[in-house]
């Protein structure tokens, strides 16, 4: 591949993003292609700082708008340092959540503005757009049962109360809906090994059809 792409896996919390992201990677691996693993918010040092704030959960006084431009300012970050100059040099960008995420939580869940975000979206990604974008559906209440039955505490974020994280659900489903080009979704109440092969076999199609078009 003379330039390379961008895969995002996202979805709730406990969807076993994390699990799927690992075999992605050792797939990708073995087809011998350059693989960046990276996430958001975070992928860079300044993007990490950030997300540390934003996921902080003694933050419960930030409001809905300081919490957009921050995920806009990391995500800023990320495309220049890190994910454009990967693709540039012919490498597979796999992210854990890009800016699906944004639309779900900040437009569907938190009720701002759709053309506010998109705007903000436009200045951070300056051009970029995911090749495709896998979505782990999952009902956030057994989402919420997966995280803290691993002993993990929740995050700011995970802490919103149910309606919430349903909200966000409905955003991923309705943008995989409206652009079956670009986005798919994977039912991750199924067993691991359904999720995983259906995943996989997603990431296949998507390499397929890029090597394709390089050599067209």
């Amino acid at each position: 591949m003379n330039k390379g792409l961008m895969i995002v896996v996202d979805g709730g919390n406990g969807a076993g993003k994390g699990t799927c992201l690992r075999d992605i990677e050792t797939y990708l691996n073995d087809l011998e292609l350059e693989v960046v693993m990276t996430r958001e918010p975070g992928g860079t040092a300044i993007g990490e700082k950030i997300r540390e704030i934003l996921l902080d959960k003694s933050a419960g006084e930030m409001c809905d708008v300081t919490e957009l431009l921050l995920f806009a300012a990391a995500r800023a970050q990320h495309v220049r340092q890190k994910i454009i100059p990967a693709i540039n040099a012919g490498k597979v960008v796999v992210s854990d959540r890009f800016d699906s995420a944004t639309v779900s939580f900040q437009h569907y869940a938190r009720g701002l503005d759709l053309d506010l975000i998109k705007q903000l979206n436009d200045i951070a990604v300056a051009g970029l757009r995911p090749d495709f974008t896998i979505i782990l559906d999952l009902d956030p209440a057994l989402g919420l049962q997966r995280v803290a039955s691993r002993g993990s505490d929740f995050d700011r974020l995970e802490k919103e109360n149910l309606s919430f994280l349903e909200r966000a659900r409905q955003g991923y489903i309705d943008q995989a809906q409206a652009d079956p080009q670009h986005f798919a979704t994977v039912d991750a109440s199924q067993s691991f090994e359904q999720v995983r092969h259906e995943v996989l076999q997603l990431v296949e199609q998507v390499i397929s059809r890029h090597k394709q078009v390089s050599h067209e």
